[in-house]
């Protein structure tokens, strides 16, 4: 990007030159055309020479100003991303429960959204990417969206607005993704407090650690292109604690729980799959050639993620499943997420195989061996395939790809070993964040609904509504 805004400067500056050598070669010619009669002649402008060098500091600070292509991309990425919330993710997970609980999903990612926004508004952006207090956490100097204007700011070729606005559709789809591990039987009132407390605990110092130059870009020199530590390990492991917490559905175990409908699963997992190029070819802050990178890299691991997770239930158990499918694209695109802008292409095909693989072990063995009830299985697809496709970054990020990985590498950086710093920072703070909100919600308002409430569906008795009249 820094190449091509040379060249485009380089262009700039010397047809410049060259538009001030045509002038001054024609000026002898049209000096000699007649000129208008004194009555009529309008009085001549002071003469402003220029100089070349100020000609091009003219260019280079027009050159620097807001992009209109790398503005729109932005645009439309961040619209993709709520795209991936809404509907999105409420389809997928809302397939996957049982039909007296579907409402409740939908109902729980809607606020999700309201609280997420809010928070983002009054203090979130601030925290995430103003000048950091400490290496954890930014300061307040754009509380309330102080500053945050149409001009450029974190990025210099796209407006500051919509650079938050593109970042707070991360802060709502990350806690959302945690209801997967505590579908059917979490209190509407307990999701709300959790999602308030993890957002100022947990997702906005991650944001600042990683994207924000805090603590793991800086300290420890970790990568996360577009948020395989910051969004799905935070989210995984975050689910997964919380599950274990507020306890098994009923029956567990003992009873089939399917989902209730599959093609709602399988509708939403596309829709993801197309909204996931906002969150990773639009991490790229520009529509240039990481973005491009990035989108080819995303449409692989996702394809061959699904086909891989399909291959395994084939070979493990006998036949393909549909859900089997969407799950590997979810598993593939996980895994690339931290990687996308950092990867070749050839690489990305690895991750789409390990990303469809891995995710399915643990969720079809790992979670019969240990028992625990990841409902809709957050942590077997986020936090296991956000670790695994950070720790791949590591090996793969590829120099020639982006210059921040070039730049890591002169500096003698281990990659890899920073990498398994960043994830062992990212699930332990996840886990322990999240035992003390959980602990001090289950103590006040509570965290799960009664046998009763549960067995009647969350649905009717929390939103007094039922998703079919049949």
């Amino acid at each position: 990007m820094n190449k091509l805004k040379s060249q485009t400067r380089a262009f700039l500056a010397i047809s410049a030159w060259g538009l001030f050598a045509l002038t001054a070669t024609l000026t002898p010619t049209l000096a000699q055309e007649p000129t208008p009669p004194a009555e009529t002649a309008a009085p001549a402008p002071e003469a402003v020479t220029l100089t070349l060098e100020e000609r091009v500091v003219v260019l280079e600070t027009a050159a620097e100003g807001i992009d209109s292509g790398d503005n729109a991309w932005m645009l439309t990425s961040t619209a993709f991303v709520l795209l991936m919330a809404l509907p999105g993710l409420a389809l997928f997970y809302g397939g996957l429960v049982r039909r007296k609980n579907v409402l409740s999903i939908f109902a729980q990612i809607f606020a999700i959204a309201g609280i997420a926004s809010l928070l983002w508004w009054a203090v979130g952006f601030s925290l995430a990417f103003s000048e950091g207090r400490t290496p954890f956490l930014g300061g307040l100097e754009n509380a309330f969206f102080k500053g945050v204007t149409g001009e450029p700011g974190t990025l210099s070729t796209v407006s500051q607005n919509v650079f938050a606005m593109f970042q707070l559709t991360f802060a709502i789809i990350t806690p959302a993704i945690i209801i997967g591990g505590v579908a059917e039987r979490i209190k509407f009132s307990a999701i709300l407090a959790f999602s308030t407390l993890w957002l100022l605990v947990v997702y906005f110092p991650f944001a600042h650690m990683v994207w924000g130059g805090g603590y793991l870009a800086t300290t420890i020199k970790a990568i996360d292109f577009a948020g395989g530590t910051v969004v799905h390990m935070t989210s995984g492991f975050s689910a997964l604690t919380l599950a274990i917490i507020l306890g098994k559905r009923r029956g567990f175990g003992k009873e089939p729980l399917p989902p209730h409908s599959v093609v709602l699963t399988a509708v939403g997992a596309s829709i993801l799959w197309v909204g996931w190029y906002g969150f990773n070819a639009g991490s790229a802050g520009a529509a240039d050639g990481i973005a491009g990178n990035a989108f080819a890299t995303t449409t692989f691991a996702a394809a061959i993620g699904g086909l891989t997770w399909g291959l395994s239930e084939w070979l493990f158990k006998g036949k393909p499943s549909v859900l089997g499918f969407a799950s590997g694209v979810i598993g593939g695109l996980v895994a690339i997420t931290p990687a996308a802008g950092f990867v070749t292409v050839g690489s990305s095909v690895l991750f789409g195989v390990l990303g469809g693989f891995i995710p399915f072990v643990a969720v079809a063995y790992l979670k019969k061996v240990f028992g625990y009830d990841d409902a809709l299985d957050a942590f077997g697809v986020h936090g296991v395939g956000g670790a695994l496709g950070a720790i791949l970054t590591g090996i793969f990020a590829d120099g020639t790809i982006n210059g921040l990985v070039a730049n890591l590498q002169a500096e003698g950086v281990n990659l890899l070993l920073e990498q398994i710093k960043a994830v062992a920072v990212t699930a332990v703070w996840s886990v322990v964040a999240t035992a003390i909100i959980a602990y001090a919600i289950k103590f006040t308002i509570g965290l799960r609904v009664t046998p009763e409430v549960e067995d009647a569906g969350l649905d009717v008795t929390a939103h007094n509504e039922e998703g079919y009249i049949l």
